[in-house]
């Protein structure tokens, strides 16, 4: 918890630290938009990739069960054709049966599930819409659903090898899906005079999706670990697939499940396709359908093709993991360059930090060299606070040794007046609270100089820093509006920074036009106080609030008035233990007739409250009654605002707090004349 704190007090106090923060958070708010966006542009890309390519996977798959059907159709011609069929029909032509028992038994050797001839007489056993169709001399390859009792009229144990259990419903499904052909064979005077009929059933059956499989996902096409399916379906019924009961695949295959209401409602009633991610029995998997039609145009079944999904996403993941680890020891790497930068750049002003930090617990501490070019802007600041820092103990020295000097003459002259002793003494101690308010200035002079400069040096890099922002803006483009707050934010703590360090500069100025009387609005010089008193108080848990409602102009010294306002808000500060609310407010000066005066100025507190026996003394020279205090603010507040033709009011509550109120007036009355006014918009 320690450690904790030291850090966080470092990258509070250290400007150090809070340019690496400064320079380090653009670059990575910056690479984690790039990130966002390459993780959108990859994801959308390999999704639509993986859609895409499912898709063509159905197509080959829809492709490969014609041709499947087409080879079906030359095994029948191949069949119609042989010798072993001719001999047989010149045979037993007229007998029907025979001709009908003899194509049952070379359906194995043929290679289908049934075979059947019969004369074209008995062509009414076909449905109505196939019936025209043969009669035309087409052939007819389709899909198609039997009941169990048409199956058995075309093969006695066609029922029995349809018959799929229907997982998890307890019932079976007698029905089956078959792949039927119907080829007409015509006489020798052109008519028809059999009917060639033959296919094979689907249902249950695994060397039609396997082929199917083996053609669409050949090795080497799908991620390592991903397995590729094909599923036919009569209804929303798997009928013959190679999706396995679990991702194992060691419970065999999900015939009898079914697929799912989104798919059966788009496919199935609809009759489009459908192409998505989808939950394929027991896992994800990356899912085409299409609708599987019978000899009517009727949607009978679907086609399936797919694979997990999974894989595809665990390389996804892989190649994100990658990308992260590049980018964060990128940012490990920039950040060590930009700590390392920030160190030797300010490690010249930390030792001048160090020295003035010295100089207030009156240690004799110089800067020295820095180890700089001579002509670099921090190396002359450091010579020249060195010799302001040798200036002032040359006048301190001087000013001790004539302050000696006039006591001893003070002495001398009043020895022979022992009935003065007394006077002479309380003469004594208004000279030494003299000379210590004479040394106090001039320190306070040299540190006017010093924060002067420092403010200075201060505004440089912060240019930088502004310069090199909007550079990066610049730089992105229309992609920074992604980072347009955080852009703003910072800009707003540079201007920040500006403010103060032109507060610093102004108040620091001596003579010259601040020393002029113009007349001007009091509530920016107000804002101005409350910016330098923040900028001193941050250490505090000071909560200054502000009111600023005056509208009229005064004439008032700005730099003078400044002074006022930041002493008599220090003063509540300093009332308040340096913890509780400031208010400060502005409104017109109204008199009782109503009529506009100038401005009034009020400044609340709700600390210690003076109290009554002390009401009368507080802007005596030198009364004070807090332990560091010199007892010359409110005294020289009050000549101020005196000198600039106002007043000064208290009222205060012991233990409630205090409230002064400073009356300026509109205009200075310097006998028959009037100021000449300089208008500060």
């Amino acid at each position: 918890m320690n450690l904790i704190n030291k850090w966080r007090q470092r990258f509070r106090t250290m400007v150090r630290y809070r340019l690496l923060v400064l320079t380090s958070v653009p670059i990575i708010i910056t690479l984690l938009a790039l990130i966002a966006l390459t993780m959108y542009w990859t994801v959308a890309y390999s999704w639509k990739n993986a859609l895409s390519g499912v898709k063509a996977d159905l197509a080959v798959a829809s492709n490969s069960m014609e041709v499947l059907q087409r080879e079906q159709r030359s095994q029948l011609h191949a069949i119609a054709d042989s010798y072993d069929f001719q001999t047989q029909i010149a045979r037993i032509a007229d007998e029907p049966e025979k001709i009908l028992s003899w194509a049952q038994s070379r359906a194995d050797k043929y290679g289908v599930d049934f075979l059947a001839v019969y004369p074209a007489s008995d062509i009414d056993r076909l449905p109505q819409s196939l019936r025209q169709r043969i009669l035309n001399g087409k052939e007819q390859t389709f899909f198609q659903v039997m009941s169990a009792i048409e199956l058995d009229s075309i093969s006695p144990d066609m029922s029995a090898r349809a018959e799929i259990p229907l997982l998890q419903e307890n019932i079976k499904e007698s029905r089956g899906l078959i792949s039927r052909t119907l080829l007409p064979l015509y006489d020798e005077n052109g008519r028809l005079e059999w009917i060639v009929d033959g296919g094979l059933l689907l249902n249950n059956s695994t060397v039609l999706v396997d082929r199917i499989r083996d053609l669409v996902f050949p090795p080497g096409k799908l991620p390592e670990a991903s397995v590729g399916t094909v599923t036919l379906f009569m209804d929303d019924i798997r009928v013959s697939t190679n999706v396995p009961l679990d991702s194992d695949n060691r419970f065999g295959r999900a015939i009898g499940t079914r697929v799912s209401d989104e798919v059966r409602n788009t496919v199935l009633l609809d009759g489009d396709e459908w192409v998505n991610r989808a939950y394929v029995y027991d896992a994800w998997y990356i899912s085409a359908y299409k609708p599987i039609r019978d000899f009517n145009n009727t949607v009978i079944g679907m086609l399936y093709t797919g694979y997990l999904e999974w894989p595809l996403i665990s390389r996804y993941l892989t190649n994100l993991i990658e990308l992260g680890v590049g980018i964060l020891l990128t940012l490990l790497i920039s950040g060590l360059l930009v700590y390392r930068g920030a160190k030797d750049l300010f490690r010249p002003i930390e030792r001048i930090h160090r020295v003035v930090h010295l100089m207030r617990f009156e240690q004799d501490a110089r800067i020295g060299k820095l180890g700089l070019d001579p002509q670099h802007e921090l190396a002359i600041l450091a010579r020249q606070f060195d010799s302001m820092l040798d200036q002032l103990k040359k006048q301190n020295e001087a000013i001790r040794q004539s302050a000696l000097e006039l006591e001893d003459k003070v002495k001398q002259r009043t020895a022979s007046l022992h009935e003065k002793t007394e006077e002479l003494e309380h003469n004594i101690s208004l000279l030494e609270q003299t000379r210590n308010k004479l040394l106090l200035n001039e320190k306070l002079a040299a540190l006017g100089e010093l924060t002067a400069g420092i403010a200075h040096e201060i505004n440089n890099p912060t240019a930088v820093i502004l310069g090199n922002i909007e550079l990066m803006e610049y730089e992105l483009g229309k992609h920074s509006d992604l980072i347009s707050e955080e852009m703003s934010t910072v800009l707003a703590q540079i201007d920040r920074i500006r403010n103060i360090t032109r507060s610093l500069l102004q108040y620091s100025r001596q003579g010259g036009v601040q020393d002029t009387v113009t007349w001007q609005h009091v509530n920016p010089v107000i804002e101005e106080s409350v910016v330098l008193v923040r900028s001193g108080t941050k250490k505090q848990d000071v909560d200054i609030e502000t009111e600023l409602n005056a509208k009229c102009c005064v004439e008032i010294n700005r730099h003078q008035l400044l002074q006022v306002l930041v002493n008599l808000q220090m003063n509540g500060v300093h009332a308040m233990n340096d913890k509780g609310k400031l208010i400060v407010k502005s409104d017109d000066w109204v008199d009782i007739r109503g009529v506009i005066q100038g401005a009034k100025i009020s400044i609340q507190d709700f600390g210690c409250g003076i109290a009554n026996e002390n009401m009368t003394k507080i802007f005596d020279p030198f009364f004070t009654t807090r332990r560091s205090g010199t007892g010359l603010g409110l005294a020289v507040t009050q000549g101020i605002v005196s000198g600039l033709g106002g007043e000064i009011k208290v009222d205060s509550q012991l233990g409630e707090g205090t409230t002064f109120t400073l009356y300026l007036r509109e205009k200075i009355q310097m006998g028959d004349e009037i100021t000449s006014l300089n208008v500060v918009e």
